[in-house]
Order: C-alpha cells, then structure tokens, then sequence
C-alpha cells in the first residue's frame, strides 16, 4: 500500500492520502507508515496520539502551538465526520510568515495533513459527532503551549461558516493576536 503526498503550498504542510482498500466487508488501510512518510523525505518521531470528538458542526480549536522545546510536528487525520484544517507560518523571518493554507479533510476522503513545527494548527467541524486523531512528535506541555486568535486580521483565514456562529473555548476566544503573541524566532528549530 503506498502514500500519495502532495504539497499544500507552505514549506512542509503537506496533504497524506493513505491507500484504502474497500470490500463486502468493509476496509483495510495504513493510516500511518514511517516508511511510507520516509520514502517521501518524512522522518519523524511520533510520541503521542490525541483523539478528539466534537458534538457540533462548528466547533472552533485553535489556533494552536507549543514553543522549543515542545515544539510540535502533527499528523491529523478524521475518524468521523469533516473538518476544514487550518495551518498558519508562525516562523518570524520567513518568507511565508503569517500566510496560512487550508484542506478539507474527512472520513470519507480518507486524507491527513501533516503540520510541521513552527506552524499553529486549528480546525473547524463541518459535521456534527466529528472525531479528530492526530499523532505529534512531543507531548503536551502546558508552559509551552500557546494560541493564537482564530480571527487575527494580520493572517486573515477565510472560513467557510460564518465566525459568529463558532462554538470556541473561553481559551481560544482569549487567545494571543499575532502581534502579540510568543512566536519562533528560530527557523532552525522549525525546519520541517
């Protein structure tokens, strides 16, 4: 079973669309391969697998990210339902600092995306009873971790529902602006 990669336009975000391999009874598919990602130039170290389930279509979260040494690369995939994925350059210096880009991702499409560090990371549901999995390279790190507001105007990212109808967490409402927010500096500890 191979991987098809494709880039989503920001050095390192990329699109991963495993092989699935449908029958009468039902699928089989590798949802993660080092060595598939490896035969790509992908060599991470994955440590920890999230899960998340949000009861709504429009639940916001993010945007999120953890600073050095906590850093976080992910791989988000959809168990269930759809979700339109969002990753933003947090990397000053640049030259796509504060440019974002965006897929869609769902169960049915059977794609991921993978978000290197140096980038936050957020998602909105499309589909009620949604469920998020995605693995990351350092555990969580509540003195590292930081958000940065899902409405910045600095970065500008068109959602496909309207922001007033989001359901958002006291945290990701009261999140940092880009301005103001504690970035990288370092591009070294970002490359992907």
């Amino acid at each position: 079973m191979s991987f098809q990669i494709k880039s989503l336009g920001l050095e390192g975000v990329l699109e991963v669309l495993p092989a699935k391999v449908d029958d009468d009874r039902g699928f089989f598919s590798e949802t993660w391969s080092a060595h598939q990602l490896a035969e790509h130039g992908v060599t991470l170290n994955f440590v920890q697998d999230n899960h998340s389930r949000s009861i709504a279509a429009g639940v916001l979260r993010g945007l999120h990210y953890q600073l050095p040494p906590y850093a976080q690369d992910k791989l988000v995939r959809v168990a269930k339902g759809s979700i339109f994925d969002v990753a933003v350059d947090i990397r000053r210096g640049s030259t796509s600092f504060a440019h974002w880009t965006a897929v869609r991702i769902s169960a049915d499409k059977w794609n991921q995306v993978l978000i290197p560090k140096g980038f936050a990371h957020g998602f909105l549901t499309l589909e009620p009873d949604t469920e998020v999995i995605y693995k990351v390279t350092n555990p969580y790190s509540a003195s590292h971790s930081r958000s940065i507001r899902f409405d910045d105007a600095d970065i500008g990212i068109i959602w496909p529902m309207n922001p007033s109808k989001f359901q958002v967490s006291n945290n990701d409402r009261m999140a940092a602006s880009l301005e103001e927010a504690e970035l990288f500096d370092m591009l070294e500890e970002c490359d992907p």
